[in-house]
């Protein structure tokens, strides 16, 4: 037995608290990272004047900066060790909020979004590592979950701190006045963002006070270190037994081999591109998509918009609670179980939101002509959409109407300068605090040939300069009843707590055991940047696609990948419960897995 005087159990329980609440916090960050667009977006886009192209960059410019950040973390990681990395996630976070809330254009406010992401990316990658390398195999998955439960915590703050502003700007706007009106939505969105700050600062100083991961220390030659590292959260016996199995799994012959051979082995490759498989289909269920957009999808299903807020709060609180049922079946039911019946649950709600939406926009009316008609000589056009007008386009595109759909309509028009098409977000003839339609080539076109390249290669940038503005499309249908936007959030309900309860919870579990020790770090940074890639896709796409095509179309892709991610699950993801990290990782290296698999 290893003397340790320093450590009573009584202290070990207190230390795996500690751990719990940093990786809480980190969590919570990471929620508050994620949801705080979903409030503020309405606002923001009322009094921004920015485009639905720029709207959706703004959304997925956190995604975006998750990927470059999610690029590096492994290596930094390894180079700095873990804790370093976490101190400087919540400080980057810490610096991204001013930014945001004090800018007054585009460009500040991007920069600002994408520290926010890099400071996600990071946390998504250190921390669930960390927790991996730190906690004893039986209380892995709790740890995990708390991560993911505090996640969606934060996401449940950020819609109430939206809610609250959603009460303020519902009593300004009764009053008429446009200029208080706007000057309330202005303030509203900026102090929803400074109100996520609390929460980086809190995270940055409580990883000051946990220590460095002990395998990180071991692979380092700092045995003596990782031995105490251990102590702190284990028994001496357990430590001792922790210590050796990682001594086993260094000293194994491929480890000594020179090259990039040894890497191309069963055990580092099976378990890397099952990590990456499973990453890049948990995103594509489009969970951040629907969380950051919920609002908005809620108002076009047929809510009023404090009833869409409303909704949206509904949503983040199933989702917290639901997590809570996943961390509590994680460690009894096992890993594949919860993914099996979570990817199940929600690839029948995903179809359900299809064929609610197609209800509707299959009777989706076409106005393009009419609209292009008012395009001014300058080729620019300004529109208040309300009831006057839309009975004015439905006349103009020859169509009848007793004023019934007018008067409750939406409407979004895909338009183009030369190659550069661009769309606006729907608009409610019902909403007299919706700002008016302005399409001008100065926000449709990118500043310069480099964006120009990115954003459409195939585009001429010098013609686009001189183009007319070309409607393409310009979609009018009825705003469904509210009792149609009840039937959708109750879809979209059950849709996160299959979600919550099955890939939310076990989605870290999978990316950190899978890995064998000798890739985690840069291993977990590859798989994460394959899902920050898709999710930063997936969120850039959302309103051209619901512009163009609806929301039928939008849900229905979603379904569609996580029909893949189910088949995956079914036939390829061993189950890891109770397993120490070295037994995982040599579970892939025998020709039939220690690891068995649930047929």
């Amino acid at each position: 037995m290893i003397p340790n005087p320093n450590h009573t159990a009584s202290n070990r329980r207190s230390y795996n608290l500690l751990l719990l609440c940093v990786a809480g916090l980190g969590g919570l960050l990471y929620g508050v990272d994620v949801g705080i667009i979903g409030g503020a977006l309405p606002y923001l886009e009322a009094t921004s004047r920015l485009s639905a192209g720029q709207l959706s960059v703004i959304v997925a410019a956190v995604l975006l900066g998750s990927v470059i950040s999610t690029i590096f973390a492994g290596v930094l990681s390894d180079g700095f060790g873990r804790k370093p990395m976490m101190v400087v996630s919540g400080l980057v976070f810490v610096i991204s909020i001013p930014l945001i809330a004090l800018s007054h254009g585009y460009t500040v406010l991007l920069v600002g979004r994408l520290l926010q992401g890099i400071s996600g990316g990071f946390i998504g990658v250190v921390v669930p590592l960390y927790l991996a390398e730190c906690l004893v195999s039986q209380s892995r998955g709790k740890g995990t979950g708390i991560f993911q439960w505090l996640l969606t915590f934060g996401i449940v703050i950020a819609a109430l701190i939206g809610m609250y502003y959603s009460y303020r700007v519902q009593a300004v706007a009764a009053t008429g006045n446009a200029d208080a009106l706007f000057a309330v939505q202005n303030n509203a969105w900026r102090r929803i963002f400074w109100m996520s700050l609390p929460p980086g600062l809190l995270f940055a100083f409580g990883s000051l006070f946990v220590t460095e991961s002990p395998r990180w220390l071991y692979r380092r030659g700092r045995t003596q270190e990782a031995l105490t590292s251990l102590l702190r959260s284990r028994t001496p016996e357990a430590a001792a037994l922790e210590l050796a199995e990682m001594g086993a799994v260094r000293t194994q012959p491929d480890v000594s081999h020179k090259g990039a051979g040894s890497l191309l082995r069963r055990k580092y490759v099976v378990p890397f591109l099952l990590a990456c498989v499973i990453l890049a289909c948990n995103t594509a269920t489009g969970i951040n998509s629907i969380i950051g957009y919920n609002t908005s999808i809620l108002l076009q299903s047929g809510l009023t918009d404090l009833g869409a807020h409303w909704g949206y709060v509904l949503f983040t609180s199933v989702n917290f609670l639901m997590t809570i049922v996943g961390i509590t079946l994680v460690d009894r039911k096992g890993r594949r179980f919860l993914l099996t019946l979570g990817t199940g649950g929600v690839m029948l709600s995903l179809i359900a939101c299809a064929l609610l939406f197609h209800q509707v926009e299959r009777n989706d009316l076409e106005c393009g002509p009419a609209v292009q008609g008012l395009v001014q000589d300058n080729e620019t056009l300004s529109l208040k959409f309300n009831q006057e007008e839309a009975g004015k386009l439905l006349t103009a595109s020859g169509y009848s109407d007793d004023r019934a759909l007018a008067a409750h309509a939406s409407f979004a028009i895909i338009y183009s300068y030369a190659g550069f098409t661009s769309e606006t977000t729907y608009m409610r003839s019902d909403d007299p605090s919706a700002a008016a339609i302005r399409i001008t080539r100065a926000a449709s076109i990118p500043e310069n040939s480099v964006k120009a390249f990115f954003q459409n290669p195939f585009a001429d940038f010098d013609q686009a300069k001189t183009a007319p503005l070309k409607i393409e499309r310009a979609r009018m249908g009825r705003i469904p009843s509210p009792g149609h936007g009840y039937i959708v959030a109750l879809a979209l309900f059950i849709f996160v707590a299959f979600y919550a309860a099955g890939p939310g919870v076990c989605v870290w579990l999978a990316l950190s055991e899978l890995m064998p020790t000798r890739i985690r770090s840069v291993g977990m940074s590859v798989a994460l940047v394959l899902n920050q890639f898709v999710s930063t896709t997936l969120a850039v796409l959302f309103l051209p696609v619901v512009s163009k095509y609806g929301y039928t179309w939008i849900f229905l892709l979603f379904a569609g990948f996580t029909v893949l991610y189910f088949l995956a699950i079914i036939f390829f993801l061993p189950e890891t419960k109770g397993k120490t990290l070295e037994e995982v990782e040599q579970s892939f290296e025998n020709r039939r897995p220690r690891v068995s698999i649930p047929r």
